[in-house]
């Protein structure tokens, strides 16, 4: 359980209005941008899914927009995106031939992962119902039936996983 000071939560009330929506006034940061954020109960209830239903479209934005790219952990790409796949650097400062490519890989894994996280049936292609009997009232006797690809959905949420890390490491990186 979070556990948040008196005089912290003062302030937040003071930011909420009659209907529940928070003011934030960010104007000394941002000119002629206005933010109301209103959090609804079933907006807690899967909040890793309301929460995607905002980073997928600004990592795609992101994506499209870029006029730069943070360093990225050779750990974090493939082989043969790493900087010891890359040719030699001019000069020790340069920033070596797949930087910029780490990033775009980067980024698409993690626009695949919240992209995942959105798409409610994006497990269904390793479940086999195929001998799956529409009139067996015992559910459990079904159950047994279900074929699954265990490999292939590991494979596929330890992909998803590690996309939600990475967002978490490079959340920094996030800019324009």
């Amino acid at each position: 359980m979070a556990v948040i000071s008196h005089t912290y939560m003062s302030a937040l009330k003071k930011l909420q209005d009659q209907s529940g929506k928070m003011k934030i006034n960010i104007g000394k940061y941002r000119k002629n941008r206005k933010v109301d954020i209103r959090i609804d109960d079933y907006d807690v209830w899967g909040a890793d899914h309301t929460l995607a239903l905002i980073i997928h479209p600004v990592l795609v934005k992101l994506k499209e927009k870029k006029h730069g790219s943070p360093c990225v952990d050779d750990e974090d790409v493939p082989e043969h995106l790493k900087s010891t796949s890359a040719s030699a650097k001019e000069n020790e400062w340069d920033t070596d031939d797949n930087h910029f490519k780490r990033w775009d890989w980067a980024l698409n894994e993690m626009i695949w992962a919240f992209e995942q996280n959105l798409d409610t049936n994006s497990e269904e292609k390793f479940f086999d119902h195929a001998e799956w009997d529409e009139k067996e009232k015992d559910f459990g006797k079904n159950l047994h039936k279900i074929k699954i690809d265990q490999p292939g959905l590991k494979a596929h949420q330890d992909r998803k996983a590690n996309g939600f890390r990475l967002f978490g490491k490079y959340y920094q990186g996030l800019w324009d």
